[in-house]
């Protein structure tokens, strides 16, 4: 909430040289957007309406770039993506009621995967609120669970306070996303603004430092450990604090396995690299972690958590993860500690500080151990169970692909092979974004990321219709860069008009729709728990079960973005290449057979000794 007004100091002349810099008098709607310029902020995410017209007039005036998304929910993921491509807040504007409501799941997004995002939306006017006014909703009071920080701005005069804190405290610490909502009536009212010099939050101290007789126990506990493991995850990445990790891998050589959201923290081409773990994880990384309970071998005997939540996709059984090893668990959030999992050392402190302490440490007095023996096993364990796919009989004799491709269907192509492609055309050097189901854990296995801030995904929420709309955004930030969505047909379907918004503002955000008529992560659970009995997850039409449905070829068609799909093996590293070369927004609808699961797979709930690989 807003507070007091400064309205009557700032009349003081002694004020502009001691709290800040006193502006000429403008509208509420023009200091909001000052204030954004004034921030840094080169584009917005904005969908216009009646409660945020003035915004809008503002922005006409204004040097930022304004991207009108084709519905607010392809908004804020577009900020999401801009933000978790760059580090820096994402920006999104709406107007009030159902405008703002269709914000809520990229805010809840944000907010469960640490991204900072600044969602500015119009309120209907003060005098309105409480009265069920038309399109009013407590979007302040709603989205309270969601958000690291709200604001109504109930005093023209706070705005400049308002817009400086919140972007501090969505990237500051643990970031996240912050909503400012000012009502129309304050938008239309004018007065002198007095932009703040700096923050003064009392209470908000977002960084800690990690105690130093902690750091020493670490290394303590590295010196006795025969079987050390690195698990890392998101916190790396917003930190910024890569370079340090891989530092102190390689100076220790302690295997590294991350989460998704950790996924280019560490690069997974490394020969230390275990890839991610969990429920679709890696088997290797599983292992090392919590052992091989059917051949007897242990897992990790010390647990490096840096930047992790303990997740339940990650841990299963959480008891039972890493059940015999001791757990370090360092992380900026005080309130993640000891509360998904107990901890033998939780230790509260900013970790790219931590790891830089840490490394000077190590090189004043190295570690002696070379962990061969653990090595060794961790090798064993790769080649025991790789990251690998096959064509299956099962795949050959379904009459879903016999429909759609007759007597070829040993040119059929596995969606974990297109994604191999890809990463074989693009050299690894792409930005991916996904959509959420099969492809997304697909993606995340057969897509080696190379480095932080390339592998955007709805990990925590798990949001389907993120994908395409993350791209643009990612797109926006790194025009230089090739970004594709890898998506699904009924996760792409849920954004698809923000092809529109593509072709008209020419963001080359690729598509590659991964298209097997099916929300295929459902139909695998419907198999492997339901005796495959099918509970609404067909998505093509039941009439016609050989056409292609919906046809998005027509659909692109209609958005004018270059489209074409792909059924045989052998047209797809062609087709593949076409699309990576336009320098248009463009489409690849490639048709990939349903029965197919995603493995590694360990049933939620459960433990590594009950994965299927």
């Amino acid at each position: 909430m807003s507070t007091a007004s400064p309205k009557a100091e700032a009349k003081s002349s002694a004020l502009p040289t001691e709290r800040g810099e006193l502006g000429p008098k403008m509208k509420g709607s023009d200091m909001v957007i000052a204030a954004l310029e004034r921030e840094g902020v080169e584009v917005i995410f904005a969908y216009p309406g009646g409660a945020s017209m003035e915004f809008h007039q503002s922005l006409t005036r204004s040097k930022i770039r304004t991207i009108l998304p084709r519905h607010e929910q392809g908004g804020v993921f577009a900020a999401e993506g801009y933000a978790r491509a760059t580090g820096k807040a994402g920006v999104c504007m709406a107007t009030s009621g159902p405008g703002a409501t269709n914000l809520i799941s990229g805010l809840a997004d944000a907010y469960m995967d640490s991204i900072p995002v600044i969602s500015i939306t119009g309120q209907v006017p003060q005098a309105m609120i409480g009265k069920g006014a038309f399109q009013e909703t407590d979007f302040f009071g709603m989205t309270l669970p969601i958000v690291k920080h709200s604001y109504l701005v109930t005093d023209i005069n706070d705005i400049p306070r308002i817009v400086k804190e919140a972007f501090y405290i969505a990237t500051s610490g643990r970031p996240g996303p912050v909503v400012i909502d000012v009502p129309k009536n304050i938008q239309q009212q004018e007065a002198q603004p007095l932009w703040p010099r700096e923050n003064t939050l009392r209470g908000y101290k977002p960084v800690q430092r990690a105690d130093e007789l902690a750091l020493n126990e670490i290394l303590g506990l590295i010196q006795k450990a025969e079987r050390p493991v690195l698990y890392v995850g998101g916190g790396i990445i917003s930190a910024e604090a890569s370079q340090e990790l891989r530092e102190f891998a390689h100076a220790t050589q302690i295997p590294v396995v991350t989460t998704i959201m950790g996924c280019g923290a560490f690069p997974e081409t490394d020969p230390l690299s275990l890839k991610w773990l969990g429920m679709h994880g890696s088997a290797y990384g599983n292992w090392a972690v919590s052992g091989e309970a059917k051949e007897n071998i242990p897992g990790a005997d010390l647990l490096l958590a840096f930047g992790v939540r303990f997740d339940d996709r990650v841990t299963g059984k959480v008891e039972k993860f890493c059940e015999h090893g001791t757990i370090v668990h360092l992380d900026i959030d005080p309130s993640e500690l000891q509360k998904n999992r107990l901890v033998q050392l939780p230790v509260v402190g900013e970790i790219k500080d931590a790891l830089a302490r840490l490394n000077k440490m190590v090189t004043a007095n190295p570690i002696q151990k070379k962990f061969t023996a653990w090595h060794k096993q961790i090798a064993a364990w790769k080649a025991k169970a790789p990251l690998s796919y096959q064509v299956t009989e099962e795949v050959l004799k379904s009459q879903h692909m016999k429909d759609h491709m007759g007597d070829d269907s040993r040119e059929v192509i596995l969606p974990q092979y297109a994604i191999a492609l890809l990463y074989e055309l693009t050299k690894g050097d792409a930005i991916i974004t996904t959509g959420v189901g099969q492809h997304q854990m697909w993606a995340g296995q057969h897509y080696n990321f190379k480095f932080p801030r390339q592998f955007l995904t709805s990990a925590g929420l798990g949001a389907m219709g993120y994908g395409y709309p993350a791209a643009m955004g990612a797109k926006v930030a790194c025009p230089d860069k090739q970004v594709i969505d890898i998506d699904g047909d009924g996760s792409f379907l849920m954004n698809v008009q923000e092809l529109a918004t593509a072709h008209i503002e020419k963001i080359a955000a690729k598509a590659l729709i991964l298209n097997n008529q099916h929300l295929g992560m459902v139909v695998q659970w419907e198999d492997r728990f339901y005796k495959g009995n099918r509970g609404n997850t067909y998505l093509g039409d039941p009439e016609n079960m050989k056409q292609i449905y919906p046809d998005y070829l027509s659909i692109a068609k209609g958005f004018n973005v270059p489209c074409e799909r792909v059924m045989f093996k052998k047209d797809l590293r062609a087709a593949m290449q076409r699309m990576l070369d336009s320098d248009q927004p463009y489409l690849l609808d490639v048709i990939t057979p349903y029965t197919e699961h995603v493995l590694p797979f360990i049933p939620a709930g459960k433990t590594v000794a009950e994965m299927v690989y």
